[in-house]
């Protein structure tokens, strides 16, 4: 069984004290598989990750040594830096949106794009594509070529346009009205364990109700043009 090399496994020890540092460590998970990664934690292997959505992120963010924290700040918070795990398909495409952060209902509307949760989650990102294909066994995905990303000007333009305007639907309290389709990269998606889960919310006449929670989501055509602007993907 292949084991991660010996740069991966003192990061599960100690956070990366500087972005070529966490670079290198992910580039050293490059080829290796989830299971073997875990054999080296001592962790198992979920059999099917629709029951486990958050298997490979956490996998990865103790074996690149992320900060452990409950508080809305990136995964290497000394660096800044939010680590996104990226499931793809055989041609390299996003398989899916992915999660930013979840919507807090009473600070959206009071806090400009560059104090917002989702800002502080974007603005450096190492994203680490893992073979997302359901036919393959979780333990047998493969983890890809890591990218280490900031918005471009145009992009960070497009997100901040995105935050207004998602921004400003809740704070007027018509949430309820915001669809997928709503925004260019950023979108909002229900984010919980189930329909029944609520939060209190301030409609659009000021009365208290209820509603899902939600969570802010890069849509997955956003992440498949940021993959094909730094890899050559193939075609079919």
């Amino acid at each position: 069984m292949k084991r991660v090399s010996s740069v991966a496994l003192t990061a599960t020890l100690t956070p990366p004290e500087s972005e070529a540092e966490l670079l290198a460590r992910a580039a050293s998970l490059t080829g290796q598989r989830l299971g073997d990664i875990a054999a080296t934690l001592q962790s198992p292997v979920p059999l099917d990750l629709r029951r486990a959505k958050g298997f490979t992120g956490q996998l990865l963010e103790r074996v690149l040594g992320a900060t452990v924290s409950s508080r809305a700040v990136p995964d290497f918070e000394s660096l800044g830096i939010e680590l996104k795990s990226l499931p793809v398909d055989r041609r390299g495409h996003p398989c899916e949106s992915t999660f930013v952060c979840t919507i807090s209902l009473r600070e959206v509307g009071e806090v400009e794009w560059e104090q917002s949760r989702a800002f502080a989650k974007l603005r450096r990102v190492l994203w680490i594509p893992v073979e997302g294909d359901r036919s393959l066994l979780p333990a047998d995905r493969r983890v890809g070529t890591p990218l280490l990303w900031s918005p471009s000007a145009a992009e960070q333009a497009q997100l901040r346009a995105d935050w207004d305007q998602l921004g400003t639907l809740i704070f007027a309290g018509r949430i309820d009205e915001i669809t997928g389709h709503v925004g260019k990269y950023l979108q909002v998606r229900p984010k919980g364990k189930n329909a029944s889960a609520r939060r209190g919310y301030w409609d659009e006449d000021g009365a208290v109700t209820s509603t899902m929670p939600r969570g802010f989501y890069l849509r997955a055509s956003f992440t498949a043009r940021l993959l094909s602007a730094h890899f050559v993907l193939p075609h079919s």
